[in-house]
């Protein structure tokens, strides 16, 4: 009586009580009060426990997620709902992205209107030269996307080896992507705050995608670990799934980023490019 009340009658997984929510708003809780405090003229260690809660709870709840597939509790229910959540998930972060592109061109209506009376870029803002180190990064991205495509072909075969190469080609882009955008923006000839609409929506834009490279690099590096491990196969990669589209979203808004930002946006300066 008493195995046959616990045997499951449905494809879900029951997720067992678990503590990392409520540490993960500990975290937030942590990061908000140490960030005030910091920004009000705190030591810089007030932001540290916010950060080391918050990195505890990512590797603790993400190694039960592993766990849990591990035993079979990810059917393909469980799965098809994983991936409509990402799927959603990545949803929210486009209409993210889309409140600053819809601030940048409200910003720049000149750009649009040539009737207007003011000039984009503001006059004394020297913009990157698009076709540069911002082109150079553009085409990382976009090989990165061809490796990252690869390395799905090759675990939907079953190919390991290849799927540990080309996943851990891609986060190396990634990472090279960053140290380029990072000596960008250390070249870079206004400041935040220094160039106006033009610098803040700027650098909020560019700056969070980069914060999206990175978190999606750290995605590819884990799953380069679990590839290495054998946790991926034909039937069942739902996590390196997520990864994949993940980062051919980063690809996409680089992209628009590239196109209305760099060049589209610098098409109304007429000085000379610093070297």
């Amino acid at each position: 009586m008493a195995s046959s009340t616990a045997t499951k009658s449905h494809p879900y997984h029951m997720v067992n009580p678990s503590p990392w929510p409520a540490t993960g708003t500990l975290a937030a809780f942590s990061l908000a009060i140490g960030g005030i405090w910091f920004m009000h003229g705190g030591p810089g260690w007030a932001i540290a426990p916010g950060f080391a809660i918050l990195f505890a709870t990512f590797y603790f709840w993400w190694r039960d997620v592993v766990r849990e597939s591990r035993a079979g509790d990810h059917t393909e229910a469980v799965n098809h709902g994983l991936r409509v959540g990402f799927l959603l998930f990545i949803a929210s972060e486009v209409m993210f992205f889309v409140a600053f592109f819809w601030a940048y061109f409200n910003a720049s209506q000149p750009l649009i209107n040539a009737a207007a009376h003011v000039k984009w870029p503001p006059e004394g803002i020297t913009p990157f030269y698009a076709w540069g180190l911002p082109f150079l990064n553009t085409l990382i991205l976009l090989t990165s996307g061809a490796t990252i495509t690869v390395a799905h072909h090759a675990v939907r075969l079953g190919h390991r080896k290849e799927l540990v190469f080309w996943t851990g080609a891609t986060a190396c882009l990634g990472i090279l992507f960053l140290c380029l955008q990072a000596f960008e923006y250390s070249h870079a000839a206004f400041g935040f705050s220094s160039g106006g609409i033009y610098s803040s929506t700027f650098f909020m834009a560019t700056g969070f995608h980069g914060f999206h490279v990175f978190v999606g690099t750290c995605f590819l590096i884990v799953c380069f670990f679990r590839a290495r491990a054998g946790d991926f196969s034909p039937q069942k990669h739902v996590g390196f799934e997520a990864a994949a589209w993940y980062w051919h979203f980063v690809d996409v808004v680089w992209l628009f980023l590239f196109i209305c930002i760099y060049w589209l946006g610098s098409l109304g300066y007429t000085g000379h490019y610093g070297h």
